[in-house]
């Protein structure tokens, strides 16, 4: 794809000029661009923060950095390496060193730096960032990356003139890199502060902006980060949305005759509950046709990993005919579990796969399946529907900076959710290798 440049926006200008001479914020050392999705923070903070670097030094070395290298290099440099294309002057050299680590060399105008890609995914990451000597640093999404490799990052700056960029898109006020870093930046006067939107992207078409509000219901906590860009808080229930009532359009009485791809996931327990679903797909939308929910100290009996495998195939049965689900989705902290299923006499329960259990970007492809018409819940799926409408915020997780939910164990609605939030993962996976989502 050919990068196209549109007429910058006020914002995306205040982004190219902030460190220039004669800007009212050039002595400044850190920049944060904080807002809604698709507003264009990375790519316009990451052409400014090279341009800026190119113009300042001669022989250093700059960081980039994301929650991972190939997220890094996915969301930044792509795009990056293709705006620079456009640019006469620079030299762009895309270096994938195993030794030395993967990293750009970029010239311009007689001067040339090199630029290291870093992935900073957990504790461990700041690793490999220790000991290099570098003059600037871009942290892209830095709320997602662990504090002690923001830290390491920073301490790694010793040049005169350095400076350090973030982009982020805003989560709980509470998150302690507000807390420990950008807050207190900014509180002294060493930060500049913007806050960007869908309308501060002019390349971004009206439909597409108008596609992106239809994924978050208006009010919502998801709605409020990702289309306001604005810090809040997760409070009271989960999906505030939800409701079961038949006009609200999530909970229908009848589903359709056939389907052409089948899902089922699980959430694990012996003491704790143990639920389980079956979803189809039918016309582009999904459907959790089928339920099965075990409270062991409700039931006053506990089951062995054996009879919950023939629960697993009974439930994997619709219309009288046996199911293969192209998925069944197990916790990954559950191997044991994952391998007695592959060896069971259940040729249809195969295909078992690791559940991605990450709980923010589940609870947004719930969210955004269900507020577009994607996911509907069939009447008879009591336990589901009673997860999705009681499920809770933590409020004292939310007052350390973690966006959680209250878990519990017998009568807790988080276990039907967990097992809604891990086929949602797979089911909006499905809808966008289609192009329907």
């Amino acid at each position: 794809m050919t990068f196209q440049w549109v007429r910058p926006s006020l914002k995306q200008r205040k982004i190219l000029e902030w460190w220039m001479e004669g800007s009212p914020f050039t002595a400044l050392a850190y920049i944060l661009l904080e807002g809604s999705v698709r507003s264009a923070k990375t790519s316009t903070g990451s052409f400014s923060f090279v341009l800026w670097a190119m113009t300042h030094f001669n022989g250093e070395e700059f960081a980039f950095c994301g929650k991972t290298i190939g997220a890094c290099r996915r969301n930044l440099i792509r795009p990056l390496k293709q705006m620079l294309a456009t640019e006469p002057g620079f030299v762009v050299q895309d270096k994938l060193s195993v030794v030395e680590g993967p990293h750009l060399i970029i010239s311009y105008c007689g001067h040339t730096n090199i630029f290291w890609i870093f992935g900073g995914k957990d504790e461990a990451s700041q690793d490999q960032i220790q000991g290099v000597t570098l003059a600037g640093i871009f942290f892209d999404e830095v709320l997602l990356m662990p504090l002690s490799f923001v830290w390491q990052g920073l301490n790694r700056l010793s040049r005169t003139g350095s400076k350090a960029w973030f982009t982020d898109n805003p989560e709980t006020p509470n998150h302690e890199i507000y807390r420990e870093i950008l807050d207190p930046y900014q509180a002294a006067g060493k930060l500049y502060f913007l806050r960007l939107t869908l309308d501060d992207n002019p390349a971004l078409p009206e439909d597409a902006k108008a596609r992106l509000k239809s994924q978050y219901p208006e009010g919502s906590v998801l709605y409020r980060r990702n289309i306001l860009g604005l810090r809040t808080a997760a409070e009271g229930r989960v999906f505030s949305f939800f409701d079961e009532a038949p006009d609200a359009g999530y909970v229908v009485d009848a589903v359709p005759p056939n389907f052409t791809l089948y899902l089922c996931g699980l959430d694990y327990g012996i003491s704790n509950p143990f639920a389980a679903q079956l979803w189809g797909l039918s016309g582009g939308v999904w459907y959790c046709l089928k339920e099965f929910y075990w409270d062991s100290k409700e039931e006053r009996k506990q089951k062995s990993n054996a009879e919950y495998i023939e629960d697993l195939a009974r439930l994997c049965y619709w219309n009288g005919d046996r199911k293969t689900p192209a998925k069944i989705l197990v916790p990954p902290e559950e191997p044991g579990f994952q391998r007695e299923i592959r060896q069971s006499t259940h040729q249809h329960l195969y295909n078992v796969r690791d559940a991605d259990n990450k709980i923010m970007p589940g609870i947004e492809d719930l969210t955004t399946l269900l507020s577009l018409g994607k996911f509907k819940l069939f009447k008879d799926c009591k336990k589901t529907i009673w997860g999705l409408n009681d499920l809770l915020w933590d409020e004292k997780k939310q007052q350390q900076g973690i966006d959680m939910f209250q878990k519990g164990g017998s009568g807790s609605p988080d276990h039907a959710c967990d097992c809604s939030r891990y086929i949602a993962r797979e089911a909006a996976k499905q809808l966008r290798q289609m192009r329907l989502l």
